[in-house]
């Protein structure tokens, strides 16, 4: 008879025990990527929170990991990830915080480097049921779920770029169903996040680098 681990398929969508802690976990990891949009060769995970608790017995580490590398929560690679990592040549490593609170108890900074030293730090929450919410990019508080067409856009903070956003997916037909700005200081630096319920295309970016004061544009589609 097989052995049969924690690891194993429990329903038909997800490698390992808990929704929040390991098919949460692999999502956060997944859309950490994404954003990165980098190939990664060094990642630290800081975990909090019931996360810092339980990494262990509910595979969260493997789960953060596999996320990074672009596997769903089905996938079966979860359970060898630290070996998938190593094949991969990416160094990780996991720090534990059990000290700092944060919004939500399941919460990881992930920390990622590419090869010629470009680097970007997300902080995701595990919500239930495999739905996550991502809180911070690089030092600035955002709020987005990747549910929907998602357009991240980092940005001067100065007069006239949200109303280029604006005019420029209205020009392209995107619908939007969520905008929103965030700032860490004003006039400093800022993000935009809009999330539409239709695909956005990649002319759509071209056309928002039109305004020199657009750093950045990352596209996430459902």
């Amino acid at each position: 008879m097989k052995f049969i681990s924690f690891f194993d398929v429990i329903g038909p969508n997800m490698i390992g025990p808990s929704s929040s802690h390991t098919a949460g976990a692999v999502a956060i990891g997944n859309m950490a990527a994404k954003l990165f949009k980098n190939t990664i060769k060094k990642v630290t995970f800081t975990l909090y929170g019931s996360f810092a608790q339980t990494y262990y017995g509910h595979g969260t580490d493997r789960a953060l990991l596999g996320g990074v590398m672009g596997f769903l929560p089905s996938d079966e690679r979860i359970v060898n990830a630290f070996e998938e990592a190593e094949k991969r040549e990416i160094q990780f490593e996991y720090l534990i915080d059990h000290k700092t609170k944060t919004g939500h108890p399941n919460t990881a900074d992930i920390y990622m480097e590419a090869e010629d030293g470009t680097s970007q730090t997300i902080r995701g929450e595990s919500l239930g049921g495999g739905k996550i919410r991502i809180t911070n990019i690089d030092g600035i508080d955002v709020d987005f779920t990747g549910e929907y067409s998602t357009l991240v856009i980092r940005h001067e903070d100065r007069p006239g770029i949200v109303a280029h956003i604006s005019a420029e997916l209205a020009n392209n037909n995107v619908n939007i169903a969520f905008m929103k700005v965030f700032r860490k200081k004003m006039r400093v630096e800022a993000y935009t996040v809009v999330e539409s319920d239709e695909k956005i295309t990649g002319e759509v970016m071209e056309h928002l680098y039109k305004n020199s004061g657009i750093d950045k544009v990352l596209l996430i589609q459902i």
